[in-house]
C-alpha cells in the first residue's frame, strides 16, 4: 500500500532549522507547534496514508501542550509503531524538499540516516532530494518550504 504525504511551514526567526531530524544552519528556522520539521511531517503524512490511518495533526494535535516542541522524529517512531501494531511493515519511504534556500543536500546523508532509524528502515531505503520553486510563489520569496512524500509499507510476513 502506498501513501503520500505533503507538508509547508513558514519562516521563523529565533528557530533553529530542522529538516529530517537534523539541525541545518541557515538564518531563520520554520514556525510550528513541534520543531516543524517539515520533511518529517510530510513522510509521516505519508505513512499514515498507506496504512488508511487520519493525517498527523490527528496523532499529534498542534494545539496539544504534549506536543509543544515534540522532535519529529519521534513522530516518525510513533509512525513505525503504529504499522507494526496493525500488522505491517514499511518499505521505503521517498521525498522531496522545495525550498530556495538554504541548499539541503550537503545534508542529505545525516538526514537519511535519521529518518530510517526512526522508521526502522536501511538508510538505502530513504529517498530524499530538493529542488527549488524557481523564484515562484512563496517558497521561490523565500516565506517557507514545502515537502512532499510517498511511503509503501506491505503486510508483515
Amino acid at each position: 500500500m502506498i501513501g503520500i504525504g505533503y507538508d509547508v511551514h513558514r519562516f521563523a526567526e529565533g528557530r533553529p532549522l530542522i529538516l529530517g531530524g537534523v539541525e541545518i544552519p541557515h538564518t531563520h528556522g520554520l514556525e510550528g507547534h513541534s520543531d516543524a520539521d517539515v520533511l518529517s511531517h510530510a513522510i509521516a503524512d505519508a505513512v499514515l496514508g498507506a496504512l488508511g490511518e487520519p493525517d498527523i495533526g490527528h496523532f499529534f494535535p498542534p494545539g496539544d501542550p504534549a506536543c509543544k516542541g515534540i522532535c519529529s522524529l519521534r513522530i516518525l517512531e510513533k509512525c513505525r509503531q503504529l504499522s507494526e501494531e496493525l500488522g505491517y511493515q514499511l518499505v521505503n519511504v521517498d521525498a522531496t524538499i522545495v525550498a530556495e534556500a538554504p541548499k539541503v543536500l550537503p545534508h542529505r546523508d545525516a538526514m537519511r540516516a535519521a529518518i530510517g532509524q526512526a522508521l526502522g528502515l536501511p538508510a538505502a531505503r530513504v529517498g530524499i532530494k530538493a529542488t527549488t520553486n524557481e523564484t515562484m510563489g512563496f517558497v521561490g520569496r523565500r516565506e517557507g518550504i514545502a515537502a512532499m512524500a510517498v511511503a509503501m509499507v506491505c503486510p508483515r510476513a
